[in-house]
């Protein structure tokens, strides 16, 4: 089965690929993303081995920050149930979720992160998702080739 390839977005003040590399196992689940759009994308595309970029947004600067896999295939996210979490919907029914996650897995951090404004500078991105006007999906497909071209990218960076 063909690797898929995604773009996760999450501020690093609130989760940071620091965070994920630290964590025990360094796996994490995704929880909280309250967009169909992007539900759909973990809940029917998702797959176990599938690469992610992880990005981190509203930060100084946003860009990708490292690699990610993905470690588990989507399944109910229990926070939207939770009254006491930031995450609670009180329309989601625990027999039927509404809202799913996903288990992540650290891969391999940049030295440096690679900010967007230098993303938007090369054409081999062209069409990314990311670099669409307007788009703010916080989970979204990359292209093989763009994913391909970030790894190198990242690789290349100089340590600070």
């Amino acid at each position: 089965m063909a690797r898929s390839f995604w773009l996760m977005k999450s501020e690093p003040d609130v989760y940071s690929i620091d965070d994920l590399a630290a964590d025990e196992g360094q796996t994490t689940c995704w929880d909280g993303v309250r967009n169909y759009q992007a539900r759909n994308f973990m809940r029917d595309s998702m797959k176990v081995g599938d690469q992610v970029l992880f990005y981190h947004s509203n930060a100084d600067p946003s860009g990708v920050a490292g690699i990610a896999s993905i470690a588990a295939q989507a399944y109910a996210d229990p926070t939207a149930f939770d009254k006491k979490d930031k995450h609670y919907d009180a329309k989601s029914d625990p027999d039927n979720p509404a809202w799913m996650m996903v288990d992540v897995k650290f891969v391999k951090r940049f030295s440096k992160v690679i900010p967007l404004s230098e993303l938007k500078t090369y054409s081999q991105l062209d069409g990314m998702e990311l670099l669409r006007r307007g788009s703010r999906l916080s989970v979204q497909p990359v292209e093989k080739s763009h994913f391909d071209f970030i790894v190198k990218l990242g690789a290349k960076r100089p340590k600070s």
